[in-house]
């Protein structure tokens, strides 16, 4: 197998989330927030229900804020590491120990999971990429075949600096 030359901080391969995905999802949260919230202003149950409906509709519009900020955002493969355009680091391509594209895997929709050697502590980017332990899930509101690829790239990336086995 002929091994992949790439430059140092090369982008190798990129995502985006679908533009029709982010308006779907993000326009369910505000529809669902705004519709919980006017329940619970125009037609009050009793005090302590009326106010966790206020508290879940608030909590939904910042879910929606959040992931429409983390949506706008596009994921980088260079051959360092996993990051999104604002720079912040999701994985160390040297850490990755196996990907996980499989039908029954806790994966996102339309995406894979990563398997890191160490945890990075946890993060979240709604509809992007999250990470929990040592486990880091990329896709959601992004299109299947730009996650396809970067998984590929990242499989024979990790198939590279394995030891051949017999």
């Amino acid at each position: 197998m002929q091994g992949l030359d790439f430059k140092e901080g090369e982008v190798i391969a990129t995502i985006n989330a679908s533009q029709g995905r982010r308006i779907l999802g993000i326009g369910s949260l505000w529809v669902l927030s705004l519709m919980v919230i006017y329940v619970g202003i125009v037609r009050p149950p009793e005090i302590g229900w009326q106010l966790f409906l206020l508290v879940l509709g608030g909590g939904a519009l910042w879910i929606a804020e959040k992931m429409r900020r983390a949506t706008a955002l596009t994921l980088e493969l260079t051959p360092e590491e996993l990051r999104d355009s604002s720079g912040q680091v999701v994985a160390r391509t040297a850490d990755i120990h196996s990907i996980d594209r499989g039908m029954f895997a806790f994966k996102p929709s339309n995406g894979f999971l990563l398997r890191l050697s160490n945890s990075d502590g946890r993060a979240w980017r709604p509809g992007l990429w999250w990470r929990l332990g040592n486990r880091v899930g990329i896709g959601g509101m992004t299109p299947g075949h730009q996650a396809k690829f970067m998984a590929e790239i990242l499989s024979a990336m990790i198939a590279e600096r394995s030891p051949e086995q017999p």
